[in-house]
């Protein structure tokens, strides 16, 4: 069954599904394809009719690390993927609050809108408008040149939001009442766009690794993106724009082979954020300091956050490690709103379904979009029990909920999650 929204460009068509219209694929940016590639996006601008009952297409990327725990996704991949999903109640007049979701993967991989984020029930259960950019990944989204603009996959994001705040209404959504809600690399994505100018006054982070050294210096960025150059055998990005997407993603690989660092360190993504000056501050830990003033946030993080990451297992240094990357940061962040006079809450999660990945990096995805059933195959939830789901499912929809629609996300304990504030 199809459903039809009109805005500012023309009519999409889109699909209903679980109670509610699904608009898929919609462009918000030109294809980063040829001269556009490693630019900043190019806003989109069409008119006509838009068939938006596809599918869309995830960013180029090689399978993530963490599929060990979290298991693997299929999905069409293309470098033309600045396009967004919306799905909501219905595209009709009325004027409900917008989430929007921006993924992990450390910058590398995953997808906005693939089966596991799908936001109909989170939609349908809140009577919200949940909306899910693409942005540009690894050397595509991160390459570092000096002298040539930086950061354009937090370019792509932005852009997004703005797409999002102009032509929302047509879809049944209130332009002046939006949430960011990111986890891990998504997370520290928002966190990154309250340094520049805030996107809105109320954000969700999940696991945000936003400690100094999650991001990348100039020397560090400038000399990955020389060897990326020179593996690609480019002089120049002028020169890589012509290259194939194959070669930039063997090339993208060998880089990254060459230049990661031991896990241990949970040292940065080979390619990410830039403390460049230009896009991102280049005193990003005081700019970042500074941006947690700027929304009321619901933060947390959860028990064993790197016990999904490979070769590590729950122990004490782990856990060390793990709460030195996510769980101090994430408690400082909620200090800092507080005492600018920002509402702030803290969560851990620790909802364990067996003892090898415990409350692993991730766990509380299939919980925040109820999509058990396509993380029926992850290893991280072997061994979880169907009321267990059910029970937390529910309850952390309604704390997200609440804090969506500007209400305190939560009175009281329950099992599952611990609540700080």
């Amino acid at each position: 069954m199809t459903c039809r929204a009109v805005g500012r460009y023309g009519s999409m068509d889109g699909v209903r599904e679980n109670g509610t219209c699904r608009f898929g694929a919609i462009p918000y940016a030109e294809p980063p394809l040829g001269p556009l590639r490693f630019r900043p996006p190019v806003p989109r601008q069409w008119q006509g009719r838009v068939d938006a009952t596809r599918p869309m297409p995830v960013a180029p990327q090689w399978p993530s690390r963490l599929n060990e725990a979290v298991g693997g996704f299929e999905a069409e991949q293309s470098e033309d993927c600045l396009k967004l999903t919306i799905w909501t109640p219905a595209p009709d007049s009325r004027r409900r609050p917008v989430l929007i979701w921006l993924h992990g993967g450390a910058w590398q991989s995953g997808g906005a809108a693939i089966a596991r984020y799908a936001g109909a029930r989170l939609a349908a259960r809140g009577d919200l408008v949940v909306v899910a950019p693409n942005y540009r990944l690894s050397a595509l989204g991160w390459l570092y040149v000096p002298g040539q603009t930086s950061n354009v996959g937090l370019l792509d994001q932005e852009a997004a939001i703005r797409w999002v705040r102009d032509n929302i209404g047509a879809f049944g959504g209130d332009p002046t009442n939006i949430t960011l809600m990111g986890q891990s690399a998504g997370a520290a994505s928002i966190a990154c766009l309250l340094a520049r100018e805030p996107p809105s006054g109320r954000v969700i982070l999940q696991s945000p690794w936003i400690e100094e050294k999650a991001f990348l210096s100039v020397e560090r960025a400038a000399a990955i993106g020389e060897a990326f150059l020179r593996v690609a055998q480019a002089p120049d990005l002028d020169a890589a724009r012509r290259l194939s997407l194959e070669t930039l993603l063997e090339a993208q690989r060998t880089v990254i082979q060459a230049w990661k660092c031991p896990h241990t360190g949970m040292a940065p993504s080979v390619f990410g954020p830039v403390a460049d000056g230009a896009v991102l501050p280049a005193d990003l830990p005081a700019g970042l300091r500074h941006a947690a003033s700027r929304a009321d946030v619901l933060i947390g993080y959860t028990l064993n956050e790197l016990a999904a990451f490979p070769d590590i297992e729950i122990n004490e240094t782990s856990q060390r490690w793990g709460d030195d990357a996510f769980g101090a940061p994430a408690r400082r962040w909620a200090a800092r709103a507080k005492s600018a006079g920002r509402k702030a809450w803290l969560y851990r999660f620790d909802y364990a379904p067996g003892p090898r990945f415990g409350a692993c990096h991730c766990i509380e995805l299939p919980f925040v979009f109820d999509t058990h059933g396509h993380f029926s195959d992850a290893p991280m939830m072997k061994g979880a029990q169907a009321n267990d789901l059910e029970r937390l499912t529910r309850r952390l929809q309604e704390s997200w909920i609440d804090f969506v629609h500007g209400r305190p996300p939560w009175q009281e304990q329950w099992p599952g999650m611990v609540l700080f504030c």
